[in-house]
């Protein structure tokens, strides 16, 4: 794949995301509007993070990161993928039924461990509910994951990028049938979660069948290459339980404040806007295309494409993270501030979506350093890093907890951040030629930074003046958008002027291949 075939692939990619995270962004202000921040909302927000933190420990974080690379090395050498795919789809089914089982009958112990701040009170026994109706999603997710991870090997990023929108269009369906209905809210979004599941995996299944890969489970099968996918996976298995307990860490850190889940959740979701849509969307395409590349021997190719990937990044990081420092505030007052979301819980918001903002870079730049370790078959080094940003995340929210409060939560998370990407990046240091910075990165990383911070002065300066008009309710969506259309024509007329980008940097990557 060409650099700039893999900055399309990633514009489809992160065109999905972008999708997707608009529809949870939807989904999340209905939530917020219908519950607010209060102990029905708290309760479910931990009881739905169960099922999806062992998701990112089983597949996202850990299973596919080693099955990707394996399995489009088989598709490229013709060593029988189907085989290996089948294999590792069975004892992902039998491994996770299992877990599944145990997950639901220790449901009490899995929220205490998640939020003991809510032992005592009635968001502990409804997020005990929740969590044994919704817990089965472990399953249904990570087998989609799986089927997703072949689905990147043959290029199909179209589909495996609608899976998380199907589920958030489920989300709020279910909620204007629930309204409409009178069904209660807390229940209506907990069954949702394994419907959503079920609806996840059939699409999947059926298009991983249409690419001529039909797996079916079968009685689980211990043949070498799963005995080496296990290898591989074991150490990114448990750097993915310590990212978990970096996230378990903030959330019980939360629990202690009424409300707080809440409103890093929701802060939690505008930041994952653009890193969904960057990161993820990058990382996407970014690990099959090196994995290929180094099966290859090519290094020069996938220097090109690394740079690219980083250049693509940065230009839409840099400015979205001073966009959420900057006006955070009247993002969260114009976005979520209605119904039972008061000012209060709009002040608390806004203030952990800026400290997310800080770290916003860092966590999309990890997305394209990682994919170097994960296509060398490395996986224990970024465990080791991330067992080191796990202490520093911890020393943070558990230290600072008594002197900010549940901010403690989401300052660790971006200070854990960068220093994860400080030891990514010096990691690569001993790695081969694809890692080095070219000279047209290094030339437009100074002007893309300089075009974000022109961008913020006026985005700073718009938002004093509309102020007034930010506040009133026929206007406010309206000013809002005069607001963010000033930062994006300041940030790019910025950009072209100084030769952060070229225009034809972007009708090239929006071209169609022939």
């Amino acid at each position: 794949m060409k650099p700039i075939r893999l900055i399309r692939s990633a514009l489809v990619v992160g065109s999905w995301t972008l999708l997707s995270r608009g529809a949870g962004f939807a989904r999340d202000v209905m939530m917020a509007a219908y519950l607010g921040a209060g102990p029905v909302a708290e309760a479910f927000l931990i009881a739905f993070s169960l099922p999806n933190m062992f998701r990112r420990f089983f597949a996202e974080g850990a299973f596919n990161m080693a099955f990707v690379p394996m399995f489009a090395k088989k598709l490229e050498g013709g060593d029988d993928p189907q085989r290996f795919a089948r294999d590792a789809f069975s004892g992902m089914t039998w491994l996770l039924l299992v877990f599944s089982i145990l997950g639901t009958l220790a449901m009490p112990w899995l929220v205490w461990a998640m939020a003991a701040g809510f032992a005592g009170d009635e968001r502990f026994d409804l997020a005990v509910l929740f969590g044994r109706i919704g817990f089965s999603y472990i399953l249904f997710i990570s087998l989609v994951a799986l089927l997703s991870g072949v689905l990147n090997a043959f290029g199909r990023f179209t589909e495996a990028s609608f899976v998380p929108v199907l589920m958030n269009l489920m989300f709020i369906a279910a909620m204007l049938l629930a309204d409409r209905f009178g069904w209660d809210m807390g229940l209506t979004l907990a069954w949702t979660v394994p419907l959503t599941g079920i609806a996840q995996l059939t699409f999947t299944w059926w298009s991983a069948a249409r690419v001529g890969f039909v797996l079916l489970p079968g009685w689980p099968r211990l043949t070498p290459d799963l005995r080496r996918l296990a290898v591989i996976a074991a150490p990114a298995m448990l750097a993915g339980g310590v990212v978990q307990v970096n996230l378990l860490v903030g959330r019980q850190v939360a629990s202690f404040t009424e409300g707080a889940v809440a409103w890093l959740s929701y802060a939690d979701r505008l930041y994952q806007l653009p890193l969904g849509v960057v990161g993820i969307a990058i990382g996407t395409v970014l690990l099959p295309d090196l994995s290929r590349r180094l099966r290859a021997g090519d290094g020069e190719g996938g220097r090109a494409s690394l740079n690219r990937a980083t250049e693509f990044a940065l230009a839409l990081t840099l400015p979205s993270a001073v966009a959420l420092v900057v006006i955070a505030l009247p993002l969260i007052d114009v976005l979520f501030g209605r119904g039972e979301f008061g000012p209060d819980d709009v002040a608390s918001t806004a203030l952990a979506l800026a400290i997310y903002g800080l770290g916003l870079p860092a966590f999309v730049l990890q997305k394209t350093l990682q994919p170097l370790y994960y296509a060398r078959e490395d996986t224990r080094r970024p465990f080791l890093y991330a067992v080191v940003a796990m202490i520093v995340n911890a020393a943070f929210a558990i230290g600072l907890l008594p002197v900010i409060g549940f901010a403690a939560a989401a300052l660790a998370t971006t200070v854990s951040g960068w220093f994860m990407l400080l030891q990514l990046w010096l990691g690569t240091r001993r790695m081969g030629v694809e890692t080095r910075a070219d000279d047209r990165l290094r030339r437009r990383f100074w002007r893309i930074a300089v075009s974000s911070a022109v961008m913020g002065g006026v985005l700073w300066a718009v938002q004093v003046a509309l102020g007034p008009v930010l506040a009133l309710p026929g206007w406010r969506y309206t000013a809002l958008a005069a607001l963010v259309a000033s930062g994006i024509v300041a940030y790019f007329a910025t950009g072209f002027a100084i030769g952060a980008f070229a225009l034809a940097d972007f009708r090239t990557a929006f071209r169609r291949n022939r």
